[in-house]
């Protein structure tokens, strides 16, 4: 694997500037590129899946975070309180916030809820920001700002088993669409300390529940003491960077002690008052993180439907240009992201390596001109024979949007 810092900075993705600061990167137009197709990925996946999306606020009051439980547990991963306010007597104070799970909380209970709307997943891409200590940061794999892709399920404690099995099997499925491959599953529990509270039954009953879906999905897993989240168990799905160095990119967990803590309820078909069960679930967790891995895992080569170019027309010389800018025209109109790399950089030799991270090269020459055809050169090396412009783009079009591994190769 190479360092995804390395790769960054080849294809032009991210970046970063003191006077912002560190451990907040800045995407380029290409990372914004791979970022946007990422996000529109998780989200047809999890509406799929039920999902219904939410913006909510990036600041809160710092009561928030006290009732949460984050105040007192993650004091020291937070920013400092800022106030605000049109004067003393009456300035508040508020936090950006480390977390996205008290603000959903309290977009479940912004009015009453029957068990006959449960389970209610909400979804968002957010920003939360960390008060990482400046010895831990690189690249995007630590970062003090980060977009997460993060989710919440509010159900009954008799579904929450099925939530949690759900979520595992869309973190497996996004795997295999990206071509990642976890190098173990942890189940994090807690260890000894002060560093965890709620009802020690309801840990217990969080971590079978999660026990069990790793052991219904078939997967080997390993405990992980001292791992959980302050308020509960959780099944971490482990990746490895290019130094071998494991970080977690995906999360399943179940919380009993937020909702009580947020006095969440929902009317059940007794007409009671019931307490739901909040299930946090992260797909890829930070966008960040997420892309850092795949940069690595792939060496620059996304999957071509993630690639910030997807297709390189490259005229043998300036007098294939016009026959060059038609066929990258009628790619454009396909949805696909295309340039012309026309003779004026260099020769077809130095044009065919620089874009050597690029899926798909269309090579015109004269008889291509001519014909109305492209000679497909692919990423790894292979070069199809001529054919037809228009078949060609149509080919690489359905590849990219049916968001497959591997390249089209004709015979796909």
């Amino acid at each position: 694997m190479e360092d995804h810092r390395k790769l960054g900075r080849e294809l032009g993705l991210f970046g970063t500037d003191p006077l912002i600061g560190t451990g907040l990167p800045f995407w380029l137009p290409a990372g914004a590129v791979v970022r946007h197709a990422l996000e529109e990925y998780l989200r047809e996946l999890e509406q799929r899946a039920g999902y219904q999306h939410v913006y909510s606020p990036v600041l809160g009051k710092r009561e928030l975070y006290e009732l949460s439980g984050h105040w007192s547990h993650y004091r020291d991963g937070m920013y400092p309180p800022m106030e605000v306010g049109p004067s003393e007597g009456s300035r508040e104070q508020v936090v950006i916030r480390p977390s996205l799970c008290p603000h959903h909380a309290l977009l479940y209970r912004c009015r009453g809820r029957s068990y006959r709307e449960l389970p209610l997943r909400l979804a968002e891409l957010g920003g939360q920001y960390r008060a990482e200590l400046s010895g831990v940061l690189g690249g995007l794999t630590r970062v003090r700002a980060m977009q997460l892709n993060d989710g919440h399920v509010f159900c009954p404690p008799d579904q929450a088993a099925d939530e949690a099995r759900g979520a595992l099997a869309m973190i497996r499925q996004a795997y295999a669409a990206l071509g990642i491959e976890p190098v173990r599953y942890r189940l994090s529990l807690p260890g000894p300390g002060g560093k965890y509270t709620g009802d020690p039954a309801n840990w217990d009953r969080a971590a079978a529940m999660l026990a069990g879906v790793l052991d219904d999905a078939g997967l080997d897993w390993e405990p992980g003491p001292g791992e959980a989240a302050f308020y509960g168990p959780k099944i971490d799905v482990q990746v490895a960077d290019a130094a071998e160095r494991e970080t977690s990119l995906s999360t399943v967990q179940v919380d009993f002690y937020q909702p009580e803590q947020f006095g969440l309820e929902y009317t059940g078909p007794d007409g009671s008052k019931h307490r739901p069960v909040m299930v946090h679930r992260s797909i890829l967790g930070s966008l960040e993180r997420a892309v850092a891995h795949l940069l690595e895992r792939h060496g620059g080569a996304f999957p071509d439907w993630l690639a910030p170019e997807q297709l390189v027309v490259l005229p043998v010389t300036d007098a294939h240009g016009p026959a060059a800018a038609e066929v990258a025209r009628q790619a454009a109109g396909l949805g696909l992201r295309v340039r012309v790399a026309g003779a004026e950089s260099g020769t077809l030799g130095r044009r065919i390596r620089s874009a050597r991270l690029v899926p798909y090269q269309a090579v015109i020459g004269d008889s291509e001109a001519a014909a109305g055809q492209v000679a497909v050169r692919l990423r790894d090396g292979r070069q199809l024979p001529a054919m037809p412009a228009g078949a060609a783009l149509a080919g690489i079009a359905g590849h990219v949007a049916a968001r497959r591994i591997g390249l089209w190769d004709a015979a796909v």
